[in-house]
């Protein structure tokens, strides 16, 4: 018997970890259109058509059936399975993970990680850690939930643009903001996207940042850790990692960067960059 995991596609994953775990695509909604996450839509045609449309897009859940299909074929491979979804205060795709799971008592282990993107891409990689150190599907389920709450995302966007559209900060907040070179400091927190703070110019963009990481607490430099950068120009995120380089000398890992998912892109826009981290 084995352990697998299963996750939707806005989780991003470590290159480490990635063909190791089972993705669940979500359904992207540019107005008519609709495509699979990561299957009819690739992440850099997801931003091309975000920096053209004009729409907004959207996700939908996943249907309990679809999460079905993979648990049965696990549990009838004689594999115990956690399945870790995207925050439930975003998506019903954890009500539907759980609704599947009922079908499979002590089989199947549903884990809302009140978070998305990186941060659940780092909270998969610890169970894998726990998964090799012998915990049973069970264990490595409560062990997720028990240290969700300390996993944390910080990012800088490049515009409020997005925020705007997503009806996150009103249009004269905006407009005000683009007209002072206003950079936007946000967060997950409790499964939502909140602004924390705002940098003004590309000088003040690194120490807000590590305000950021400061007012989480600082990192767990023995947790996972993951950057990533939204859109298809990681700039910003080079330049906060090697100018920051101090902040991640105590890291020995590696410095995993992934391309941020539709979930939090959609609402920042290209241009932003982020790392997650567990919180000490």
């Amino acid at each position: 018997m084995s352990i697998r995991f299963i996750t939707d596609s806005t989780t991003d994953l470590s290159p480490a970890i990635a063909g190791r775990v089972k993705v669940i695509p979500m359904a992207v909604h540019f107005g008519d259109e609709t495509y699979l996450d990561g299957v009819d839509i690739t992440i850099e045609q997801f931003y091309e058509k975000l920096t053209t449309s004009s729409v907004m897009p959207t996700t939908s859940q996943v249907a309990p059936a679809t999460f079905a299909d993979a648990f049965r074929e696990a549990v009838e491979a004689g594999d115990e399975v956690v399945c870790l979804t995207i925050s439930s205060t975003l998506s019903g795709t954890c009500q539907s993970a759980n609704i599947a799971a009922a079908e499979f008592p002590g089989k199947v282990f549903v884990v809302d990680s009140r978070t998305v993107i990186m941060a659940a891409g780092i909270l998969v990689e610890y169970g894998f850690r726990l998964a090799e150190q012998g915990l049973s599907a069970e264990q490595i389920a409560q062990a997720l939930t028990q240290q969700r709450d300390r996993v944390k995302i910080v990012a800088v966007a490049d515009t409020l643009e997005y925020l705007k559209r997503g009806g996150r900060i009103s249009p004269t907040v905006a407009f005000a903001g683009g007209l002072l070179n206003i950079k936007p400091i946000i967060c997950v927190t409790d499964g939502e996207i909140k602004l924390l703070n705002k940098a003004r110019g590309a000088k003040q963009i690194n120490a807000m940042l590590e305000k950021g990481v400061e007012h989480f607490g600082g990192i767990d430099y023995t947790m996972p850790i993951m950057f990533g950068y939204t859109g298809t120009d990681d700039e910003l995120l080079r330049r906060f990692m090697e100018e920051d380089a101090a902040l991640w000398a105590q890291y020995r890992g590696e410095r995993t960067v992934s391309i941020i998912g539709s979930t939090v892109g959609t609402h920042v826009g290209p241009g932003a960059a982020a790392i997650a981290f567990f919180a000490k």
